[in-house]
């Protein structure tokens, strides 16, 4: 039997893990008590029967104590039992911004603040972290990213590194983005916008696509970005490193920026064993500041 503990941080989509690993054929058992983990294990795991793969949440409702979890995983690795660990981690901001949407209590929280549960439980919950199979950060990451890194993991079987890429453009003017790892500024290259034709459109359109990239300093410098990039990732994933924010701005975030970060993001999705994704942030903000 395969058998998957899904845990991490409360708030950062363990349920909605749970759920999709549902749809893929996985018997799921959310919650779990951590003293029937062992008898789970032995009812389903020994025995051959129809459970062949499985999927359990474990974490810190209901106030389990999670120094006996340590103790259940050293019997399982003594007596040879396979397991995978699924971490589901995301910044304390964000986790903070999901609670304050939700209007829902940090489980450690008790009446107290939300940040000081998190802080709690991050304590508690580390020695899973350092011993998880994967890692997946869902701070920038939307339900469908998601499930496509699941699906790449628990179906496909491909090999993940735990690393979650998040390509970026956005606009000088409106600010560099505050996550940002890596930023590049392109404003170097010529400016679409003061063609009257390109002006309207965005980095999405082949038309500004193709006024940039005819550029021979534009297509030097992707090379050499990839270059770099291709580089750094493997150091990141050695060093333990989750995410990577990589943001390339120019003077709007419309034009120059969104083709470059667009170029650069078709050259990473080729990779199989970490997950990317594009983001424009500012791409409509000065249609938006135009009509205003």
């Amino acid at each position: 039997m395969r058998l998957v503990i899904v845990t991490g941080m409360s708030g950062a989509g363990k349920s909605t893990a749970l759920k999709m690993l549902e749809d893929m054929g996985y018997f799921c058992v959310d919650n779990l008590p951590i003293p029937l983990l062992m008898r789970f294990v032995e009812l389903f795991g020994v025995q051959e029967g129809d459970v062949d793969k499985a999927a359990l949440g474990l974490d810190v409702r209901g106030g389990q104590d999670f120094s006996g979890l340590q103790d259940v995983l050293q019997e399982m690795d003594k007596k040879e039992i396979a397991y995978e660990i699924l971490f589901l981690d995301a910044s304390d901001d964000v986790l903070i911004k999901r609670y304050k949407e939700t209007r829902r209590q940090h489980p450690l929280s008790g009446s107290g603040r939300v940040d000081t549960g998190i802080a709690k439980e991050r304590e508690r919950i580390m020695f899973l972290k350092l011993k998880a199979t994967y890692i997946l950060d869902t701070s920038k990451m939307l339900t469908r990213e998601l499930k496509i890194e699941l699906d790449k993991i628990f179906v496909k079987g491909q090999h993940f590194c735990n690393l979650y890429i998040t390509v970026m453009s956005f606009g000088f003017k409106y600010g560099i983005p505050q996550d940002s790892d890596l930023v590049f500024d392109v404003r170097f290259l010529p400016n679409p916008y003061y063609i009257d034709g390109l002006r309207a459109k965005t980095g999405n359109d082949p038309e500004v696509q193709d006024y940039v990239m005819e550029n021979e300093k534009a297509r030097l410098f992707l090379n050499k970005l990839k270059d770099m990039v291709e580089f750094l990732i493997p150091n990141y994933i050695l060093e333990g490193k989750n995410q990577l924010v990589i943001s390339i701005g120019c003077t709007g975030g419309k034009h120059r920026s969104v083709t470059i970060a667009n170029a650069l993001y078709q050259m990473l999705e080729k990779q199989e064993n970490y997950g990317v994704r594009i983001e424009h942030r500012d791409i409509g903000k000065d249609a938006v500041t135009k009509r205003k």
